[in-house]
C-alpha cells in the first residue's frame, strides 16, 4: 500500500503530465489551413503561406491595424522608412507602435514593453518587427526575440533566400526558403550551473512541434510550386533528439509523394551551402541550424539587409528580416540598409491581400537597386538610408 505522502506525490506527477500532454495536444490542434497570399522575395515570384481559418486581422474603417516594433539597433532607422514608403502609397494600414528594446537596463520599464507589445500582437495578429538586441553578457536575461515566439507560439521562421536582379553576388541563381523551428530546440532556455564550473544546457525536441513544423514545410512547398524539401539534422551525433527530427521527416514525407525529400548533417549542410546553393529549395530544420544557416544564406545574396523573413503561428504573425542582425555598430549613422524590412513589409500587404500595394513597392526596391545607382554601403554604393529611400519613392512615382 502506498503512503499518503507517496500518493500525494503521485497525484501531482500526474497531473503535471495532463498539463504538458495537453500542451502539446494544443501545439498540434491546428484547423485545415487555408491559402493565404504571402510575399515575393524578388520581383515576379509571388509565394504563399499557411493561415489558418481563425487567424483574422484587425481592421477598423478600412484599414488594418499593424503592430510595429521598430527594435534595436538600425530598427528605428529602417522602420521610419517603411513607414515613408507606405504613407506614400496610401496603404491602408495603422501602425500601432510599440518601442521595445533588449539594450535598455531598466529591467521593469523592458517588460512592462515587451509584455504590451505581446498584448498589441495578440489583437492585432499581425506585426512587422526589428531585431532586438540581446546582450552576451547579461546573465539569466532572455532573448525577447525567443520570448515573444515561445510566449504567442509563433513556431514557423521563414527566411527567403534569393538573388536580387543587378546585384552582383559571387552565385548566381539561388533561390532557396529556410523554415525553422522557433519555439524549442536550444533555445528552450533550460540551462544552469549544477556545480561550480559545470554548466547543463537542455536541448528539447518534441514529436508534435517535429511533426508541425515539417508538416508546414511540406505544405508550404506545395503551395510554391517547390519541389524539394530538405530535412537539416544532427542526428548521427544527438541520435535520440535529432533523431527523433529526422525520423519525423522521412516519416511524413511519405504522404507528400509529389516531393523529392531528403536530409543532410548539418555540417556537410553548411558546406553544400557555400559551395553549391543552388542545390537546395525547401530546407526545414531546428531552431540553432536555422539561425545559422539563414546567416550563411544572406551572404550569399548581399548580407543581412536584403532578405526578407516572416514568423507564422496559428493566430499571430510577425514579419521582420530573415536575417537577424540588429546593426548596433551603424545605428545613427544613416548608413542602414531598409531593403529587408521593406520587402518584409510587402510580404505582410501580400499576406493581407494588398497586392497592388506590395507589387508597386517592392517593383521600386528592385528598380533602384537594379540601377545600382543609388545603394547603400553594404551593396556596393555610397547612398544613405534617407537617401535610398528617396529614390524608392521616385521609382514608384514614376511607375503610377
Amino acid at each position: 500500500m502506498l503512503s499518503r505522502n507517496s500518493m500525494v506525490c503521485l497525484l501531482i506527477l500526474l497531473l503535471l503530465l495532463l498539463s504538458w500532454l495537453l500542451r502539446l495536444a494544443r501545439a498540434v490542434a491546428q484547423p485545415t489551413p487555408r491559402l493565404a497570399r504571402g510575399f515575393a522575395s524578388v520581383q515576379d515570384t509571388p509565394a504563399q503561406t499557411l493561415q489558418s481559418d481563425i487567424f483574422k486581422p484587425t481592421k477598423y474603417g478600412g484599414k488594418y491595424t499593424v503592430t510595429l516594433i521598430p527594435g534595436d539597433g538600425i530598427g528605428a532607422e529602417v522602420a521610419e522608412s517603411v513607414k515613408t514608403v507606405f504613407k506614400a502609397d496610401n496603404v491602408p494600414i495603422t501602425w500601432e507602435q510599440i518601442e521595445v528594446s533588449g539594450v535598455q537596463d531598466n529591467a521593469s520599464r523592458t517588460e512592462e514593453a515587451f509584455q504590451q507589445a505581446v498584448a498589441s500582437l495578440r489583437r492585432n495578429k499581425l506585426g512587422l518587427k526589428g531585431i532586438l538586441h540581446t546582450p552576451i553578457s547579461r546573465s539569466g536575461h532572455q532573448s525577447f526575440n525567443v520570448a515573444m515566439r515561445q510566449e504567442l507560439d509563433i513556431y514557423a521562421s521563414i527566411s527567403l533566400v534569393k538573388n536580387l536582379p543587378g546585384l552582383q553576388t559571387r552565385h548566381k541563381d539561388v533561390d532557396l526558403c529556410i523554415i525553422r523551428e522557433n519555439t524549442e530546440g536550444e533555445y528552450s532556455g533550460l540551462e544552469h550551473q549544477s556545480v561550480d564550473g559545470v554548466v547543463e544546457s537542455l536541448k528539447i525536441i518534441t514529436r508534435a512541434k517535429s511533426e508541425r513544423i515539417t508538416k508546414f514545410a511540406f505544405q508550404f512547398a506545395l503551395a510554391n510550386q517547390r519541389k524539394k524539401v530538405t530535412c537539416i539534422h544532427k542526428a548521427n551525433i544527438m541520435k535520440l533528439a535529432d533523431g527523433l527530427f529526422r525520423g519525423t521527416f522521412n516519416r511524413l514525407a511519405k504522404d507528400f509523394p509529389q516531393l523529392e525529400c531528403n536530409d543532410m548533417i548539418v555540417d556537410n549542410a553548411s558546406m553544400q551551402c557555400v559551395s553549391k546553393p543552388q542545390q537546395f529549395d525547401v530546407m526545414v530544420m531546428p531552431n540553432l541550424y536555422g539561425g545559422i544557416l539563414s546567416n550563411i544564406a544572406a551572404a550569399l545574396v548581399g548580407g543581412p539587409g536584403v532578405v526578407p523573413g516572416c514568423n507564422m503561428g496559428r493566430d499571430v504573425a510577425v514579419f521582420e528580416p530573415g536575417c537577424r542582425h540588429v546593426g548596433l555598430d551603424i545605428q545613427g549613422k544613416d548608413q542602414a540598409n531598409p531593403t529587408a524590412l521593406l520587402l518584409s513589409g510587402t510580404m505582410l500587404l501580400r499576406h493581407l491581400g494588398l497586392d497592388d500595394h506590395a507589387n508597386r513597392i517592392s517593383n521600386a526596391v528592385y528598380d533602384v537597386i537594379a540601377q545600382g545607382k543609388v545603394r547603400t554601403r553594404d551593396m556596393g554604393g555610397e547612398a544613405s538610408t534617407h537617401e535610398f529611400t528617396r529614390a524608392i519613392l521616385d521609382s514608384m512615382e514614376k511607375s503610377l
